[in-house]
């Protein structure tokens, strides 16, 4: 049993976001949804109070909690990703109704946001050859969604 799941809280759709999620990675599935039994102050019973999901093999749930606390980009969510077909995949369904933001990260159509971070370029920023590391990171700087072949283009430095 995992001892810690993080609790996202939604504004009423926090069934279709888990649905949304677990069609992305594999090792994901819906495992419970908890109908209110009562009224409570973010809606009626019988609506989705909340959904327990596995996420790429770890435990999260949604809470239908009403509008009072939307997501900051105080909490995000990492996806590492092993190729640039991966990295397009998620971005592209991820950003669908969000916002790209910069180097990795966007912010899905419910706010939440994410990091679309491919294993290369942690190889590349960890490089023991600094200035590897260094034009690895300037790259990555000036990026929206990564490209790991230009990443990789200026890690390797001018020829």
């Amino acid at each position: 049993m995992q001892k810690i799941v993080p609790c996202l809280w939604f504004d009423g759709d926090a069934e279709e976001a888990a649905r949304f999620y677990v069609s992305l990675l594999p090792n994901s599935r819906i495992d419970r949804v908890l109908r209110s039994p009562a009224d409570t102050p973010s809606g009626p019973a019988g609506m989705v109070l909340t959904v327990e999901f596995t996420l790429a093999g770890a435990k999260y749930m949604g809470l239908n909690g009403g509008p009072q606390f939307p997501f900051t980009e105080a909490v995000s969510f990492q996806i590492h990703c092993e190729d640039q077909p991966e990295v397009d995949r998620l971005w592209s369904a991820l950003a669908d109704g969000g916002a790209e933001v910069a180097c990795g990260w966007l912010k899905d159509r419910w706010g939440l946001s994410w990091q679309i971070v491919p294993t290369r370029m942690i190889e590349l920023l960890n490089d023991s050859d600094r200035e590897c590391a260094r034009r690895a990171q300037e790259a990555m700087m000036k990026m929206v969604k990564i490209d790991i072949a230009e990443i990789e283009r200026a890690a390797n430095g001018p020829h």
